[in-house]
Order: C-alpha cells, then structure tokens, then sequence
C-alpha cells in the first residue's frame, strides 16, 4: 500500500540541500510513495524543482497553523531532519503518526566548541540524515547530492561578461556569519594572485564587500553579488571550471554538481561532519588554534578579537591550488 511522508527541515540552504539524498533515496524504496517536504517560505525554491517531491509545504508564522495543515495531509511517516522546539511542537500534536528525528549530536558539538574535546563521529552529516529513514529499509544509492535549476532560471550566455565565457573560478564570499567568511582585505589578495578569470557570488548584502574585492580588475573579477537569484547563482556555480567557498551554502550547491571545490574554514570545522559531499575537495583552514572551533554556526564577530581562524589563512595556498587546477584543466 502507497504510503505518504513528510521531510521537515526549515532551514537554511546547504542543511536543506544535504537532505536531499534522503529525498531520492525514499523515492526509491517506495516509488508510488507520496513524498512532501516541509520547509521556510525563502528556501522553497531550493525544493520546488525536485522531482522526487510531490508538494512543499511553507512554515507558517503561526506554528499552531502549520500543524492543523500537516495533521489534515495524514501522514504515515514524518522525518524529522531539523529537530528543534517547532518540530517538537509538531510531533507533540500529531501524536498517533510514526516520527522520527534526526540527531543533532547537541552536546557533542557543544562539548567541542567550549572544551576542545572531538567526541563527533567521524560520518559525514548526510549519513547522520540517511540514519533516520533506516527504519523504513531506506539506504543511501551513494548517488550524492541533488540541486535542480529550474528551466527559468538557467543564465543565459548575455547574462555574464563576455570575458568569461570561456571558463571562470566561482568564489562565493558570502555566509550566514561573519566569522564563517573572509575578510575583504584577505578576499582583495586572493583574486589578485589569480590569474584567470573570476565571479563573485554572494547576496544583496555581500554586493558592497563585491565591489572592493573586484575593483583592481573589473575585468577578470566580475561582481555578481546580488545580481541573481539563488537559482541563477547555483546556475553560475554549475558552469563554473572550480568552487572557492566557505563553510556555507554555495558550498554544498556545488558539491551537487560534482564541481572541484576548495574550502575555507574558519570559526567551524570539517569535523562537524559538512564537507563538501562526494565530490573532490580540498580544506584551508588553520590548524592547532586553541580557540577554534568557537561556534557550531558562527558570530558577527571573532569573540576573542583576532580573528586569528581567517587572518592566517594561506592566501598563496589557496590560490596555487586554484591556478594549478586551472593550468591542469583546461578543457
């Protein structure tokens, strides 16, 4: 008999985007299956495109709403992949549906970053999310992530300079915090030691930060913050020749897409278990910094001052590693 799930995980774009092996890998194991997934209003684009999802569903403001919605869909399974105080709200009320929720290792990660002691299994996060439908005989097809662009959204060739259409190095400098991002004066040495052509992605708010980093070049460093949508960044990331990102969306966006990534790690760690996903990757990131990791997500700003996490960082590592890839890649 078909039977009908619903994915919760509200947030934010890369967390949503490593749950999506678990989508898939349901669709398989009960291919008539119902499947909806659960999720904030802003990332419903990330899911809308996903044709392993029958429906996305928007948290409403009002929690007591959400719930009258999921108990009249009557589901028979709900995955919980985000675990917090609205989900428990949610399973509080819907008492007589099976639910299961992922665990977030709370005290380990909280363990980690105030006594410096690893106590994390050394298992990648999806793992952790695929461990949550195991119930369901669901295993992982290792088939990695997903990201689907809508047809709408695909950049057109006019969309960027003309300089790049022959190849460009994406370097997302966004994050959600402050701490979890370079500086600009770090990002400024880092384009200027690359020698090929390059597009900054990030937000609205990352559109200034853009413009400082881009202005020794304007013509190998083209500014595409807050230009595009979401879509269309993940798009640019697609066609790019290599990723540079932080600990952050674009990040796993690009591990969708199987794209070379270099990852630049700052008050986080890979240890938290979010390295880009099977894909080919390489960390930067400083190692024996008695203060790091000081956050499981991060800050506005270096809570001890020095910033020492991305301050020393290897500009010149990163990008010989960048140029190498490039010289030996050229098709």
């Amino acid at each position: 008999m078909p039977k009908k799930f619903l994915i919760i995980r509200f947030s934010s774009i890369g967390d949503i985007v490593l749950t999506t092996p678990v989508i898939r890998c349901l669709r398989k194991k009960y291919p008539e299956s119902t499947i909806h997934y659960l999720t904030k209003k802003q990332f419903a684009g990330i899911l809308q495109s996903n044709p392993y999802i029958d429906k996305v569903l928007l948290l409403e403001e009002n929690i007591n709403e959400t719930i009258d919605q999921v108990r009249d869909e009557k589901y028979d399974d709900i995955i919980d992949l985000h675990h917090n105080l609205r989900t428990l709200r949610i399973k509080q009320s819907l008492e007589k549906i099976a639910f299961h929720s992922f665990n977030k290792l709370n005290i380990q990660k909280w363990i980690f970053t105030n006594f410096k002691v690893n106590l994390m299994p050394r298992n990648h996060i999806v793992d952790r999310y695929m461990a949550t439908v195991e119930h369901l005989g669901v295993i992982n097809d290792g088939m990695g992530l997903d990201y689907f662009i809508p047809a709408n959204d695909v950049i057109k060739k006019e969309d960027i300079p003309f300089s790049h259409s022959h190849g460009y190095i994406a370097i997302a400098i966004g994050a959600a915090h402050n701490t979890k991002r370079l500086p600009v004066e770090k990002l400024k040495q880092l384009v200027d030691k690359i020698s090929y052509p390059i597009i900054l992605l990030g937000g609205k708010d990352d559109f200034t930060n853009g413009e400082k980093i881009a202005e020794s070049d304007t013509i190998k460093i083209y500014n595409a913050c807050g230009k595009f949508s979401l879509n269309e960044s993940a798009d640019i990331v697609r066609n790019s020749k290599l990723v540079i990102s932080h600990d952050t969306g674009l990040m796993h966006i690009a591990a969708a897409f199987k794209k070379n990534i270099l990852s630049v790690w700052g008050n986080t760690v890979p240890s938290f278990g979010m390295v880009p996903y099977q894909t080919t990757y390489e960390v930067f990131q400083v190692n024996k910094l008695w203060c790091r990791p000081c956050s499981k997500t991060g800050f506005a700003k270096c809570p001890i001052g020095h910033f020492k996490c991305m301050n020393k960082q290897p500009m010149d590592a990163i990008a010989d590693s960048a140029s190498s890839f490039v010289k030996n890649n050229p098709a």
